[in-house]
């Protein structure tokens, strides 16, 4: 660099010969890193699948132990669950019977109140009727119930038959309502009235022995749900006989939570120690592959960063024994040789010159 040029032939052959071995420096490179690139991938590829075969076998070896400790604990869970099933049958029997027993005084003596009460009818020849319910309701009410009974009675037979009637014929006239309600009133009226009378009037004494003996009965009616009220909410079940079931309950809840601490401490044997051995076989199964893949990839990336670093040297070496005499655009091997040969043909003096000269030529 700052020699004047005694040969240009020379010169401009030196500068070909290393323009060419730059470019196929270049072209090295190029090479080069397009087959680190796929090599590094193929070692990734390879890497991943390495890693993902080892994440779904560790986690259907765990899916597995798990799975299989899971129907155990089902089939416990089955097993506590028609255990408490059969305890609380055999405690609703158990206060079925204490009802029956406790409250057997009072439906004794409502049976024998009922068999009272039927006698007595009898005996003095009364209907049946009048020791019915209905009947109460209707001519002797004293209970709320009875009253409802009775107010229902009467909205159904003066006014929703009436209405009723009214509606069914075709045509709707105020008279004709008038006149339903009058048939009804004389009809159910003269009914209620006429039974009423007749009944108490000849049977008087016996529907009011009947009224007390029904009374009774309620009585003893609210004492028999108050007992079985009371039986129902007693928190003692001592009573029952439960023990046999009691212990097939924590038989069968210390097993399940045995088997928890089974599949607990499986899970965790397995966490810590076989899902390492796991890992190690099928990493060993893949080593060899991918320590070849892994040094062809470092061979690759030595070779590639070999070249260039020749790459680096060569261009500076261009750039300082030929860059101050020969413009950039023409340190390629075509436009070199042309300039070979015009300075061989004559047409110029100089380098500077022929450049001219070539940029004349392709204007």
């Amino acid at each position: 660099m700052g020699q004047s040029i005694t040969d240009y032939g020379t010169f401009l052959a030196e500068a070909r010969q290393a323009v060419t071995e730059l470019e196929e420096l270049q072209h090295r490179e190029a090479a080069l890193s397009q087959q680190a690139k796929q090599s590094r991938r193929q070692l990734e590829t390879e890497r991943k699948a390495v890693s993902d075969r080892v994440s779904q076998t560790i986690k259907r070896r765990a899916g597995d132990i798990a799975a299989s400790y899971d129907k155990e604990l089902n089939k416990g869970q089955e097993q506590l669950k028609k255990a408490k099933a059969k305890r609380e049958k055999a405690k609703s029997q158990g206060i079925k019977e204490r009802i029956v027993e406790e409250t057997a005084v009072f439906r004794e003596e409502n049976r024998q109140l009922k068999l009272q009460l039927k006698t007595v009818f009898q005996q003095k020849h009364a209907p049946a009727f009048c020791r019915s319910s209905w009947y109460y309701c209707l001519f002797v009410p004293r209970k709320a119930w009875e009253f409802g009974v009775l107010l229902l009675t009467v909205l159904i037979c003066f006014l929703g038959i009436p209405y009723g009637s009214y509606l069914l014929i075709p045509e709707h006239k105020p008279l004709h309502l008038v006149v339903i309600y009058f048939v009804c009133i004389l009809v159910f009226g003269g009914v209620y009235v006429m039974v009423g009378n007749s009944t108490r009037e000849r049977y008087g004494s016996v529907i009011k022995e009947g009224r007390r003996i029904r009374s009774q009965l309620h009585a003893n009616g609210k004492k028999i749900k108050r007992v079985t009220r009371e039986i129902r909410r007693d928190k003692n079940e001592a009573i029952y006989n439960l023990q046999k079931h009691d212990d097939e309950i924590a038989r069968i809840e210390q097993m399940m939570s045995e088997t928890a601490d089974k599949k607990k401490e499986a899970l965790n044997t397995f966490e810590t120690v076989t899902k390492n051995i796991i890992t190690d076989e099928i990493t060993v199964s893949s080593r060899e592959k991918l320590e070849l893949l892994q040094g062809t990839c470092e061979f690759q990336e030595k070779e590639l960063e070999r070249v260039r670093e020749e790459v680096k040297t060569k261009n500076l070496f261009i750039t300082d024994r030929f860059g101050a005499y020969l413009e950039k655009e023409f340190l390629t091997p075509r436009r070199l040789d042309a300039l070979a040969e015009i300075m061989q043909k004559g047409t110029a003096a100089n380098l500077s010159e022929a450049m001219d000269e070539y940029r004349k030529r392709h204007a």
